[in-house]
């Protein structure tokens, strides 16, 4: 059983945030400890208020955490606070070799902002040096970078300090969903099938999976199939369970 240090926000409706950093994780083998950062009140429509917690809260939280467990790998989402976002860089240069995930959360479905520029370029500047993968969809990616176009936005987040960069391909059009890995040896697309209808947390089940097969020692060639499979299962299997976006079935018999 591998340990996977999940952080992020709390979604209240369970379809994304730290409940799915938690399924996911659970679904492929891992156990989840988490370090919550923000409160939020949101459904599957749009978030209308995000609250961090106490930066010295989150730091205890972390450290505490710290003591107790060894990480196999770490999944880092929503920061939502600049103290926090310095906490957890200081955090990554304590734990080099540690596979690191960072899905940039932006912005919610809905259009709210959850990051300001200060936390975008602290991600920028002190998070992706420790990062092993960014897994941004193409306008997270845009707004990181200043760039239009996937493979200039790719290759500035690696011109940052990140390993590999995921670009995910969710809000494109077209009958195929394409996902775009870049690392430093070329790029690799990856071509799913598009399903009808809009998912809530579907970056975040990709991301928890992701790292735990990092976790488990997997190439990364391998760890992103396989987690690229996770997640397009359970988007097929997704319901809506409430008025606005379908949640993922992450739990295998749920």
């Amino acid at each position: 059983m591998k340990t996977i240090l999940a952080i992020g926000g709390h979604d209240p409706g369970g379809g994304a945030g730290i409940q799915a950093d938690i399924e996911a994780i659970a679904a492929n083998g891992g156990h989840a400890v988490t370090a919550i950062t923000a409160l939020t009140v949101q459904d599957t429509v749009n978030v209308s208020r995000i609250e961090p917690v106490p930066v010295d809260l989150f730091c205890e939280v972390l450290d505490v955490l710290d003591k107790d467990f060894t990480f196999d790998a770490i999944k880092i989402g929503l920061i939502g606070d600049t103290g926090i976002a310095r906490k957890i860089a200081d955090f990554l240069e304590s734990h080099q070799g540690t596979p690191v995930v960072l899905d940039p959360v932006l912005a919610a479905g809905g259009g709210k902002e959850l990051s300001s520029q200060t936390i975008r370029d602290l991600m920028l500047d002190r998070l992706l040096p420790h990062v092993s993968l960014v897994t941004p969809n193409l306008p997270e990616a845009q707004r990181l970078t200043g760039e239009r176009d996937a493979a200039a936005c790719a290759a500035a987040l690696l011109a940052h300090g990140a390993d590999a960069v995921l670009i995910t391909g969710g809000h494109d059009s077209g009958d195929s969903v394409v996902n775009r890995w870049f690392a430093a040896k070329g790029e690799q697309r990856f071509e799913w099938e598009r399903l009808d209808g809009e998912f809530h947390g579907s970056g975040c089940t990709l991301a928890s999976s992701i790292a735990v097969f990092l976790g488990r020692e997997m190439p990364m060639k391998l760890a992103l199939r396989l987690a690229q499979a996770f997640t397009h299962d359970a988007l097929v299997k997704a319901e809506q369970l409430g008025s606005g976006q379908k949640i993922p079935r992450r739990i295998a018999g749920a």
